[in-house]
């Protein structure tokens, strides 16, 4: 009987040799040298692995397809001993520290400068990963992955080196993020995030794995098939440095074309350049226009040091989802406030103008004001493709289907535009109470709810045949932040609360007889549909430190495959895609006293930041 077991363990350590690809080599690291600062490292003890994600590891090929979702002793050995790594730093060798030999990796990390606005060089050279590195690039199944490492030591490039003029020990206690290290609490919160987003199609970095130590500090592992960010392009624009810019462009174009990502129709390198022009902003606008309508808070800034290329999520500590549209809220960094969310949409026509300028100056040599592309064609491309998606992701809100939602664009733009305007009219009303200070920065709360409208207007009108008072109207929507004040009835309202019902049955009136259907048909689907884009329970971003806080207490009893588990149950009760859910939430019934104690939390928080 001891025999198959032994051919078993060889054949387990052999299904995880993919993870030896992953050795600090990448083509950033070959060619472009002014792109990075360059690490040794060396292994971290008594690590443990505290979540790992089995379907993102499937989806990039690191392990078989049919590997059960649990965690064996070989495969958290393999995921410790591949990123269970702290680097070596200016401060240890200034200061002769020594290490033993067998600690010391035989690889090499990058950790990458880009351009941080906040950081006191203005221009790159010393600013970039700050407590991470790239533990490389990994290709499989037809596609390529950067992989990095958030938690892995202090660098040169965090802000805490230039504002005090001095490298710092990894783990240095006197200061915080310059210490290097990270938290558990932060990975899991990417990794709750992030899995919720991707699974509803919003770009992201995913988190591959989150390890612990025994000083109770954390790597968080994350993943994306490109983590390039446009500030890895900025950086090299403001220092003027022509090549690292052709080829940090050529190296990002290739990988998406390697990855199926861009197709490969130029005959020129002009052409190369203009489709990738197309290629990022179509990418923004789609993004900044889901980022709006989705109440997804990213701190779009122009320096685009928390974005990737693909307009995805990176960095979670500043992210929310609202509950409301809290279009006021600034998130308070301490030297400076953030953006709202409706600046956002400047910064990211910013970016693209200033990609604008990055060509050119790859072109020609000569690098131009950036005020010359303020009038450049990417700019109204930008717009063009910016209203469309606010255009449809309303009528997708709304709960028709795609075939409809297309119809409905092509003939009856004017109707859907008429109805965007009475929409933002409700979803921007704001609280008489102004400005108040929240948690983590300044809000001036919403009063709407235009999901619960949305959700219930079709059930109402479908039972009763007949349009909603407005004091009815205005009711259902009234959130916890509204006062007596804030829902008070009068004839600007009234108005407003008329043209909303008779332009959404107008809407329906025309696939009526697009479809040659009954209106009562229409309403009966859009009811179906709306319960699922609109659900009730909706994460938020405080519900989601709320969640964490929970996890945290209930660890030390909690495997890795447990966790795993609850997080992809948790992600398919946040899905709200109507056409691939087939029951409506609601018949969904939780597996475990933990989950229904984490919707719960949704529930309280649902108006929330």
């Amino acid at each position: 009987m001891g025999q198959p077991a032994k051919k078993f363990h060889k054949l387990v350590q052999l299904s995880y040799s993919r993870f030896d690809q992953i050795d600090g080599s990448h083509d950033i690291k070959m060619n472009i040298p002014q792109a990075y600062v360059e690490y040794g490292a060396r292994f971290r003890d008594r690590g443990h692995v505290v979540a790992f994600n089995f379907e993102l590891a499937k989806e990039m090929g690191l392990i078989a397809k049919d590997h059960i979702n649990k965690m064996n002793k070989d495969l958290e050995q393999k995921i410790l001993d591949t990123f269970g790594i702290v680097i070596i730093n200016e401060y240890d060798l200034q200061n002769g520290i020594k290490f033993d030999q067998d600690k010391i990796s035989p690889n090499t990390y990058m950790a990458t400068r880009y351009l941080q606005l906040q950081h006191p060089d203005q221009v790159g050279k010393n600013s970039g990963d700050g407590r991470s590195i790239w533990n490389g690039q990994f290709s499989a199944l037809g596609k390529t992955w950067d992989i990095s490492s958030c938690g892995t030591g202090a660098t040169r490039l965090s802000p805490a080196t230039s504002i005090y003029k001095k490298f710092f020990q990894t783990g240095d206690p006197t200061i915080s993020y310059g210490c290097g290290y990270s938290e558990v609490d932060e990975g899991l919160s990417s990794l709750l995030f992030s899995e919720i987003f991707n699974k509803n199609a919003v770009a992201t970095e995913r988190v591959l794995a989150v390890l612990k130590f025994k000083d109770g500090f954390s790597i968080t592992v994350r993943a994306s098939q490109n983590l390039l960010r446009p500030s890895h392009f900025f950086m090299h624009i403001k220092q003027g440095n022509r090549e690292a810019l052709t080829k940090l462009l050529h190296h990002y174009i290739q990988r998406e074309v390697r990855n199926s990502k861009m197709n490969k129709t130029w005959r020129s390198t002009k052409e190369m350049y203009r489709a990738f022009l197309e290629y990022f902003t179509a990418n923004f606008a789609k993004v900044a226009a889901r980022f709006e309508d989705d109440y997804i808070f990213c701190w779009l800034d122009w320096d685009g040091d928390n974005i990737l290329m693909d307009g995805g999520i990176i960095d979670y500590g500043s992210v929310r989802q609202f509950g409301l549209f809290h279009y006021e809220y600034r998130y308070d960094d301490v030297q400076r406030y953030s953006t709202t969310i409706i600046e956002q949409k400047k910064k990211v026509k910013y970016m693209i103008q200033t990609f604008a300028q990055i060509i050119d100056f790859v072109l020609t040599g000569k690098k131009k004001p950036i005020q010359k592309f303020k009038r450049h064609w990417t700019q109204t491309m930008f717009d063009r493709i910016f209203e469309q998606n606010k255009n449809l992701n309303l009528l997708t809100k709304i709960g028709f289907k795609p075939k409809q939602c297309a119809y409905l664009l092509s003939h009856h733009a004017p109707k859907v535009e008429k109805f965007r305007q009475v929409f933002s009219h409700f979803e921007r009303a704001k609280s008489n109470k102004g400005l108040v200070k929240v948690s983590d920065g300044v809000n001036w709360n919403a009063i709407f709810c235009m999901r619960d409208i949305l959700r219930e207007l079709p059930q109402l009108l479908l039972a009763r045949g007949s349009a909603l008072t407005p004091r009815e109207f205005v009711d259902i929507m009234a959130s916890s932040y509204a006062s007596k004040k804030d829902v008070q009835i009068n004839s600007s309202r009234e108005k407003k609360c008329e043209i909303f019902q008779k332009t959404y049955l107008s809407l329906i009136n025309n696939i009526v007889s697009f479809s040659n259907s009954s209106q009562e048909q229409i309403l009966l689907e859009l009811s179906m549909r709306s319960s699922i884009v609109n659900r009730y329970d909706r994460v938020t971003g405080d519900s989601i430190t709320l969640i964490v806080e929970k996890l945290m207490k209930s660890l030390t009893h909690m495997t890795p495959d447990q966790l795993a588990e609850l997080i992809y149950e948790f992600a398919d009760y946040q899905y709200l895609n109507p056409d691939k859910t087939i029951h409506a939430p609601r018949e969904i019934r939780p597996k475990s006293k933990m989950m229904y104690q984490f919707l719960d939390i949704v529930k309280e928080c649902r108006e929330g930041l």
